[in-house]
């Protein structure tokens, strides 16, 4: 007769089999129920559209490249998700913190998952989500003086190709990670993507940040860094900042768009991205780099950039902008400006936008004219000016 420690040994050993058994189940049934649209190597990934639509050549060469999500929170699990459904084909995730009950206001965390760490956790749902993505997880503080180097190795080592990763997506929530992403990016000639949500939870934004061409997070940095202020001393007690799911998912969403943009080459990736859900804006920017920028690195990355040749395509279209647009004009049709003077328009401003301050009226053109010689001259007097002539 079997002893007691022999049946719990058999009982797990069949618990284990059924559990492989149903998962094989449900994989050969996401797959079957997938085959009758899509038919092709990557059944996993939804952006077949693209392809189908015109919009890309191949979307499965989403499977080669390499991202790095810092900050799986709120808009960064969500990204992962987006990711992962897309097929990409590694994902580096960095974070710290644990998963808590306050978290499930999110979109991604699961209540048994409380006290798992957030890496481990999101790693453990994208994996079910689909298997086919290399996930790596890491899980330090990128801020402190002993992780910050190994963080710098991870970004430049761990991609697919063996090289930088190749974009990285800053989704924290504090400026002393923002600036070290951004320090060691400079560092690493590495592209990235920053992105935010405000304290109160209506609005956001998403940053392309390329070192040399576009600024960087030290070229302009928020006022509450510029003005040296503890950004510790802001945080209110009871109060979750970013904590609406759907500003997040907003963000996430338009996070996750340009990555797929600028990794399949198509449309245009924005530069600056912002989101205002009151009013249902969205503000489109482009910030040049400072060359008093504080990082050493930026201002090398400004110098490698202004020495690199222009594109032969952007030489090609200025010379086209140049010509003249008919060269033969056979009935002298000429074009006259018939706008108003600049001094009499009104400039119009999208909705959300307010000038910080007004110019003086009356300044532009305060030279008075010296009054004609005829100013004073009455009709009788003119009359008698005219039969002389």
């Amino acid at each position: 007769m079997a002893t007691l420690a022999e049946l719990q040994a058999r009982i797990a050993e069949l618990e284990e089999k059924l559990k492989l058994t149903r998962q094989s189940v449900v994989k050969r049934q996401k797959i079957d129920v997938m085959s009758s649209e899509v038919v092709d190597t990557n059944p996993y990934s939804r952006l077949m559209a693209l392809k189908r639509m015109g919009i890309v050549d191949n979307y499965e060469n989403i499977r080669n490249f390499t991202v790095a999500v810092v900050g799986v929170g709120g808009v960064g699990s969500v990204t992962a998700e987006m990711l992962t459904r897309c097929g990409i084909g590694r994902l580096l995730l960095f974070d710290y913190d644990k998963v808590e009950l306050a978290n499930m206001n999110r979109l991604f965390f699961q209540p048994h998952q409380a006290g798992l760490s957030k890496v481990e956790a999101a790693a453990e749902t994208l994996r079910n989500i689909n298997p086919d993505v290399d996930i790596q997880t890491y899980n330090y503080n990128i801020t402190t003086v002993e992780n910050f180097q190994n963080f710098m190795d991870v970004i430049s080592t761990q991609s697919l190709t063996g090289g930088n990763v190749d974009l990285l997506l800053s989704c924290v929530d504090n400026f002393e990670a923002r600036y070290a992403i951004n320090t060691a990016c400079n560092e690493l000639n590495q592209i990235w993507i920053e992105s935010g949500v405000s304290e109160n939870a209506v609005s956001g934004h998403i940053q392309l940040i390329i070192p040399g061409e576009t600024a960087c997070f030290a070229c302009a940095p928020p006022l509450v860094v510029a003005s040296n202020i503890d950004e510790k001393t802001l945080k209110r007690d009871g109060v979750c900042a970013a904590s609406l799911p759907t500003t997040m998912g907003v963000i996430a969403g338009l996070l996750v768009q340009n990555t797929l943009k600028y990794l399949l080459k198509f449309g245009s990736t924005a530069n600056y991205l912002g989101y205002s859900a009151l009013m249902d804006f969205f503000p489109t920017m482009k910030l040049k780099p400072n060359p008093s920028c504080n990082d050493s690195y930026c201002k090398i990355r400004q110098n490698d950039f202004s020495s690199k040749p222009k594109p032969v395509i952007e030489e090609i279209k200025k010379l086209e902008e140049d010509k003249p647009l008919h060269e033969d004009n056979e009935w002298e049709i000429s074009l006259v400006d018939e706008s108003l003077p600049e001094n009499d328009s009104k400039e119009e401003l999208a909705a959300g936008i307010s000038l910080a301050y007004a110019l003086p009226h009356g300044e532009v053109n305060s030279v008075q004219e010296p009054p004609s010689s005829t100013d004073h001259i009455n009709l009788d007097e003119l009359m008698a000016q005219m039969k002389a002539i």
